[in-house]
């Protein structure tokens, strides 16, 4: 089997193809007989991800823009029908799902030995893969068939963001945009699903908005050790059995005021009442978890969700993926696939620059910082705080700098160390006491 290594002297084209052959060759070695497997004259597997990758990396508008750009830029032309048949195939399409499976792993590898880890200040979740997931949607492709009413509506899929290490996680496609999206039974489908396969992370923590409050459906899912943080609905009909109780002295627990065990008919599952030392407001989150983990952890896990929006701005904004590659649900699932890994290639780059640059820190941390500092003493002057464990480093947004660098790198050929030294140029001098991951 292929180990998969960053040589710095690599172009990005190289890595690319570097690592969508090594995640090939895990792929058919994780499976005894693999049915996508096929030799294919026209487009092989390998050469078929790469361009799934660079057509997501580089930011165009359409398929045909995208072989037009590989045709004059990249001097290498592709037959249009092949490409788009491609897409819709259900064998490419299980090839990318199962390729898609072990770039994540590799990916998570790399950033586990920079020792990575954004949850650090929270032991007791190590056992648990935690993540926020969020529906994306996208404006439908152009030849989406009218419903009997003559609507379209928006693409949509849903994504898992790990709030370890940052890396983004296809789950399932929503809709192609013939119907009204329908989200939550589309994530309950997905977690079902799951059950039963073999899965390195037995415990799954999700952390959704409010709309995923089914107090039946996840009580019945804690014995398939599927966990869930979530909002209390203000409407929801719950009632009270016990408190809960925690040390109060602990500096996870700031804010927290209850810990309480609610029920819902015969499900039961845990409210903390977190009041924001900063603003004094009081939020009510939800969670399954064991009555052991903190509450504080439980509200910043929840605070810790709306990274996933700055994942999808930076799909939108510096991918460009605002529009379904089609209608037809294997290209969407490939589309989604090869969105996921794009961003963890530049979510790879990021991290390393900022590792082996420790004495510099990134701009959107710097300037991140600043404003907690801001607010600090904004805080004080009206006699409040803001919460201590904001201060310890978060998931920043991939600044459109590093994906620029990379998309031109590609166009250029310029190798992994010349780009790696220009992000180093855009790190900012670090400022003391500014907490590590």
């Amino acid at each position: 089997m292929g180990k998969f290594n960053m040589n710095e002297m690599m172009t990005i084209e190289e890595y690319i193809t570097d690592h969508c052959s090594v995640s090939m060759e895990k792929a058919i070695a994780a499976e005894r007989f693999p049915l996508w497997k096929r030799e294919c004259d026209a487009i092989d597997d390998v050469t078929f991800s790469r361009h799934g990758l660079r057509r997501c990396i580089s930011a165009v508008q359409s398929g045909r823009h995208y072989l037009q750009v590989t045709d004059e830029i990249y001097d290498e032309a592709i037959c249009h029908s092949s490409y788009f048949n491609a897409l819709k195939s259900p064998r490419r399409m299980n090839m990318v799902k199962a390729i898609e499976k072990q770039s994540y792993q590799l990916q998570s590898e790399t950033l586990s030995s920079l020792d990575v880890n954004y949850l650090k200040q929270f032991p007791e979740l190590d056992g648990y893969r935690v993540e926020a997931a969020d529906g994306h949607f996208i404006q439908h492709a152009c030849h989406t068939e009218k419903n009997s009413k003559g609507k379209v509506f928006a693409a949509g899929f849903i994504y898992a963001l790990n709030l370890k290490n940052g890396l983004l996680r296809p789950l399932c496609v929503v809709t192609n945009g013939t119907e009204r999206h329908h989200e939550i039974p589309a994530l309950r489908t997905y977690i079902e699903q799951r059950h039963g396969k073999k899965d390195t992370w037995q415990k799954h923590l999700y952390v959704y908005d409010k709309a995923v409050t089914d107090f039946a459906w996840w009580d019945k899912q804690k014995h398939d050790q599927n966990f869930m943080i979530s909002v209390l609905k203000e409407n929801a009909v719950t009632t009270f059995v016990e408190f809960i109780p925690f040390d109060r002295e602990d500096e996870i627990n700031t804010g927290v005021e209850s810990y309480s065990v609610y029920q819902n008919k015969k499900a039961k599952f845990h409210v903390v009442e977190y009041r924001d030392p900063e603003t004094g407001q009081l939020h009510k989150f939800i969670s399954t978890l064991p009555k052991s983990i903190n509450p504080g952890t439980i509200a910043m896990i929840y605070y810790k969700r709306w990274t996933i929006e700055k994942a999808f701005n930076n799909s939108k904004s510096d991918f460009a993926e605002r529009k379904a590659w089609s209608s037809d649900l294997n290209a969407l699932n490939s589309q989604m696939r090869f969105t996921a890994m794009a961003y963890n290639i530049m979510r790879i780059f990021e991290e390393t620059s900022k590792a082996k640059n420790p004495e510099r820190i990134h701009p959107s941390d710097k300037k991140y910082n600043e404003a907690l500092d801001k607010r600090e003493k904004i805080a004080q002057e009206k006699g409040r705080f803001v919460n201590p464990l904001f201060f310890h480093a978060r998931i920043a947004r991939i600044c459109s700098f590093t994906i620029r660098s990379l998309q031109n790198a590609i166009i250029t050929g310029k190798s992994i160390i010349a780009i790696m030294g220009s992000l180093a140029g855009h790190l900012k001098p670090r400022m003391a006491g500014i907490a590590e991951h």
